[in-house]
């Protein structure tokens, strides 16, 4: 009986992967397990998820520019390592798939100190803190991006996961559920999983200029609200559907997660990308912006330059042809197969 383990969550950005993947390899192993936070959002994803086993431990984040608070990291780490080193004790699966971040790398560490084959995979241009200590653990990194996998000798290029939820999403479903027409053009605005005041904020702005051209269909984030009220406005706090409210759109307004950036792009959707700023990040949704960018699917605005937002789209939206041109010259698509490629080549 084979048997995996899945590691990783903190955001939809660590979660969603881990999903496309167990969509992808459930028929080849007999048991799945996930480990996770005890009561993180992929404890609530991943207990929806039939024949999926999850179990939960104590995670501890590295705080950026705060060394009082990191005094007690190396202290706290040891002992989510000894939780995650029971579980697999318990568990003995025959490889792990880590997703990346602080919640995966204690089962990374554990998972090594126990002789498991560990498979990692990391989304972004720039390898995060957490992958930097994992490639050191891990048979093989996957990655997102082919000049990632140039940096490290046990690193394979294989693309992005994409789940099916969004692959074989139907565009209908959003059309009837917010009642959109064939025109004016369908303008998406998300901020992430869990939202973006700053997005919010930019676009309540500039709405009344907004649904007097466009239909817009925006995400606000769990609990957040936008007091606007039009025929041409559409609001909801989160989908569980947002593959069709992507196929629906003509450009969408997003943070530049590498994830939701891949997905668009296999999805030719032409996008407009506001990065994390350094003060809320390492800077990587910054690279992956740039990076998309330069190859002509996207335009980047910086969180300093929001009021440039109505032009952006304006412009994005005129000359959406001429992105979905240089989105059909690259063909992205999903890395799913060469992922669980890599997978089952770790265990033979």
């Amino acid at each position: 009986m084979k048997s995996i383990v899945f590691a990783g969550g903190g955001t939809m950005g660590h979660i969603s992967p881990n999903i496309a993947i167990i969509e992808k390899i459930g028929d080849k192993f007999d048991k799945i397990y996930y480990i996770g936070r005890k009561n993180g959002l992929e404890k609530d994803k991943i207990e929806k998820i039939e024949n999926v086993e999850y179990y939960g431990i104590d995670c501890v984040k590295f705080v950026r520019k705060s060394i009082f608070k990191n005094i007690l990291l190396p202290f706290r780490l040891n002992k989510s390592i000894k939780e995650a080193k029971k579980i697999l004790v318990k568990l003995k699966p025959d490889v792990i798939f880590s997703k990346g971040g602080y919640v995966a790398l204690p089962v990374v560490v554990a998972g090594k100190k126990l002789g498991i084959p560990i498979v990692a995979h990391e989304s972004d241009l720039s390898v995060g803190l957490a992958n930097k200590i994992s490639v050191k653990y891990a048979n093989v990194l996957c990655t997102t991006f082919f000049e990632t996998a140039e940096e490290f000798d046990n690193a394979v290029y294989t693309g992005s996961p994409v789940s099916k939820k969004i692959l074989l999403a139907d565009k209908n479903n959003a059309v009837k559920q917010f009642n959109l027409k064939n025109s004016p053009k369908i303008i998406t605005i998300v901020g992430g999983s869990l939202g973006a005041t700053a997005i919010n904020n930019a676009v309540k702005e500039i709405l009344p200029l907004l649904v007097n051209k466009y239909q817009i269909v925006h995400i606000t984030g769990k609990g957040k609200i936008v007091n606007f009220s039009h025929p041409n406005y559409h609001q909801i706090e989160y989908s569980d559907d947002i593959g069709s409210i992507f196929k629906a759109s003509d450009v969408v307004v997003s943070r530049a997660g590498s994830n939701t950036i891949f997905e668009l792009a296999t999805l030719k959707v032409p996008m407009i990308l506001v990065p994390l700023s350094k003060k809320a990040s390492r800077g990587d949704q910054i690279e992956n912006a740039n990076y998309f960018e330069r190859l002509g699917i996207s335009v980047t605005v910086n969180e300093n330059e929001l009021d440039k937002l109505k032009q952006t789209i304006d412009f994005v939206a005129d000359n959406r042809n001429s992105f979905i041109k240089n989105l059909n010259k690259f063909n992205f698509c999903d890395g799913n197969n060469k992922i669980v490629a890599e997978i089952m080549k770790s265990i033979k």
